[in-house]
């Protein structure tokens, strides 16, 4: 099992290390919203559902609304309660027309790096920036390798770089990949 600090909170990082679904759920949301407050969200979604491991089949089941009031009950799991709900909702309902509702399969299949790019990028909210974050997530800190996943991966892919998720495994890393965010937000408003 991994050792996971993207959460920055032991439980929900345990979460995320071993259920996939979180896994994959924290990196949906990890938009518009501070890393930490997206990766923890799966962990607080699984406690309000009552449930020790996020079920695929059973959130894109659940009644929208409902699902909607949980994101949204303080303290929300996104900014967006709404758009994140059914965007949570529709990724779990691809992955239970396509994957059988076992999001490891996304990604336990590709026989390529190319080809794990193509089904995250199939996925609801994953564009091929995201993909790529996740892909690289993957490889080195779960060990999923299918052959070129680096260079599918892109410089996210990359050893030694820390430029997101991918590369946080302490608050070393997190303080690293933080730092880079800045220089390039900074590059870009100069630019």
């Amino acid at each position: 099992m991994a050792t996971v600090y993207l959460a920055t909170e032991p439980d929900a990082d345990e979460l995320l290390a071993q259920d996939p679904l979180a896994l994959l759920l924290g990196m949906l949301l990890d938009q518009q919203v501070p890393m930490e407050w997206a990766f923890v969200a799966p962990y607080r979604l699984a406690q309000r559902l009552g449930v020790t491991r996020l079920d695929a089949a059973a959130i894109a089941e659940h009644d929208p609304e409902g699902l909607i009031e949980i994101f949204a009950t303080p303290p929300s799991l996104h900014r967006f309660p709404k758009a994140m709900a059914e965007r949570t909702q529709r990724l779990c309902q691809t992955l239970v027309a396509d994957y059988a509702g076992d999001p490891a399969a996304v990604w336990q299949g590709a026989e390529s790096g190319a080809a794990l790019i193509k089904r995250l990028t199939g996925l609801p909210g994953f564009g091929p920036q995201k993909a790529k974050i996740f892909a690289a997530l993957l490889g080195k800190q779960f060990a999923v390798r299918p052959p070129g996943w680096r260079e599918a991966a892109g410089p996210y892919g990359e050893d030694g770089v820390f430029r997101s998720a991918a590369d946080i495994t302490d608050a070393e890393s997190l303080a690293q990949v933080r730092d880079y965010k800045k220089q390039q937000k900074a590059a870009a408003k100069a630019g």
